[in-house]
């Protein structure tokens, strides 16, 4: 039996609303991980040094930081808390530009910055299994936010 023409039409725009969905979702976990992404990726040339971590809040840390190279130590420099982050550790970081902010640096800090791109992969990988019905697609998706997941789980 022939689909008419508004059932083909609604299944276009139903195709159409799920992929700008899940366009959206990628967009946006690719925008808040880039971010923070950006200071590990895009290291060189930036502030580079260890962070002892003396000091825990609700949301971030803080503790002294020895640059590597020239220049004197600093206090009160402050990295995001993370389950990762504990008192008395010590972290390789890059220090975001005219800020006291640092991020982790090196593998570890790369797949900490990209979580929120994993979390919007698997997310994606749901609507692009069930609205657009593409299956083959929905996993390889699922599989990348997981392998990111996990990756991120076992680096730090």
């Amino acid at each position: 039996m022939k689909r008419n023409s508004s059932g083909r039409m609604l299944d276009h725009g139903r195709r159409v609303s799920m992929a700008a969905v899940a366009l959206l979702l990628i967009v946006a976990g690719f925008w808040s991980s880039w971010g923070t992404a950006q200071h590990v990726l895009l290291s060189k040339g930036r502030e580079h040094g260890t962070l002892t971590v003396a000091d825990c809040g609700e949301t971030t840390c803080t503790g002294p930081y020895d640059p590597e190279g020239p220049g004197g130590a600093r206090t009160g420099m402050v990295i995001e808390r993370s389950v990762a982050v504990a008192e008395g550790a010590k972290l390789d970081v890059v220090v975001k530009p005219g800020t006291d902010e640092v991020v982790r640096a090196g593998r570890p800090g790369a797949l900490h910055a990209w979580l929120p791109l994993g979390g919007a992969l698997l997310l994606a990988a749901c609507v692009v299994g069930g609205g657009l019905r593409m299956t083959r697609t929905a996993w390889g998706t699922a599989a990348a936010g997981g392998a990111l997941l996990v990756g991120a789980f076992f680096a730090l």
